[in-house]
């Protein structure tokens, strides 16, 4: 590894030398360093060389949220393949103490990102989850889009695993049925995708940044439920949010639904202890 990090800063970042790096803490899927240089300190994420795609659409991904959305995200430096690793080199984020209004901004910047919009749900370009791969094929309908490619794919996947039982299957197929009466017509807003407390960060500036995007055009209301989730967003943040763009009433009671698809990446990724609140959802609404 010691060769690694010094060629990477090389190919992309030359003349800068490295004078040290730490590892960093956080982390489930990849190896994770912060890497000082001559230059200053960057952050250094890799896999195996199979799992170049995965950075790939992540360096996508970013550079969308950079473009599209007012809060900030890491600048990507370098992304590639060395022996045997794939990785992606951002810059470095300290980070820092909220600043007054904290909550306000943060909760503002994303409901102006959410009002980018595009004419279908779903993107021109697959990514990914976690390191679940995310199927963005493009639909007019958002009960389609999240059907087809976000719980459909899931269930699969969990059934293939035997982490599932057909009784579950059933129940999604009668909760597909009452999807379009239960959630209200939105236009395609532009998400982060992957949006809970350890995908946000306060820097530096006193202000919110976002990363490991799982980017595409969805519901907003999916967004804003997955910050539900595990918690660790203020009752600010829904307040301002709601002030620069209104969701419909009712959200409170729809929560449970949107959060059927990252309880299934869960139960895909870390098992079935996850289930009951899939579980507890489809016994709500079928």
């Amino acid at each position: 590894m010691n060769d690694f990090i010094p060629k990477v800063i090389e190919k992309h970042l030359s003349p800068a030398l490295v004078t040290s790096f730490k590892s960093i803490a956080g982390g489930c899927i990849n190896d994770t360093l912060k890497v000082s240089t001559t230059e200053g300190p960057y952050f250094l994420k890799w896999n195996r060389s199979s799992l170049y795609e995965m950075f790939r659409t992540e360096s996508t991904g970013l550079n969308l949220l950079d473009e599209l959305s007012p809060i900030s995200s890491p600048h990507v430096f370098g992304l590639g393949k060395i022996d045997d690793k794939s990785y992606l080199l951002t810059n470095w984020i300290e980070k820092g103490t909220p600043e007054s209004g904290f909550w306000e901004n943060f909760g503002k910047s994303l409901a102006i990102q959410h009002k980018e919009s595009a004419r279908l749900f779903g993107l021109d370009h697959n990514n990914f989850i976690g390191s679940l791969k995310q199927c963005n094929r493009q639909h007019t309908k958002w009960t389609d889009f999240f059907i087809n490619e976000r719980l459909a794919p899931q269930i699969n996947l969990a059934r293939s695993s035997n982490l599932i039982e057909s009784s579950i299957q059933s129940k999604f197929d009668k909760l597909f049925q009452k999807l379009e009466n239960l959630i209200p017509t939105e236009k395609p807003s532009f998400l982060h995708g992957d949006l809970w407390s350890g995908n946000f960060m306060i820097s530096d500036t006193g202000k919110a940044a976002i990363y490991d995007p799982a980017v595409h055009y969805g519901h907003r209301e999916t967004e804003l439920a997955f910050t539900h989730l595990f918690g660790g967003f203020s009752p600010d943040f829904y307040k301002y949010y709601n002030e620069e763009y209104p969701i419909e009433p009712g959200f409170d009671d729809r929560i449970e639904i949107h959060n059927l698809y990252p309880l299934l990446v869960h139960v895909n990724l870390f098992g079935n202890s996850y289930l009951t609140g899939v579980i507890q959802t489809l016994n709500r609404f079928t």
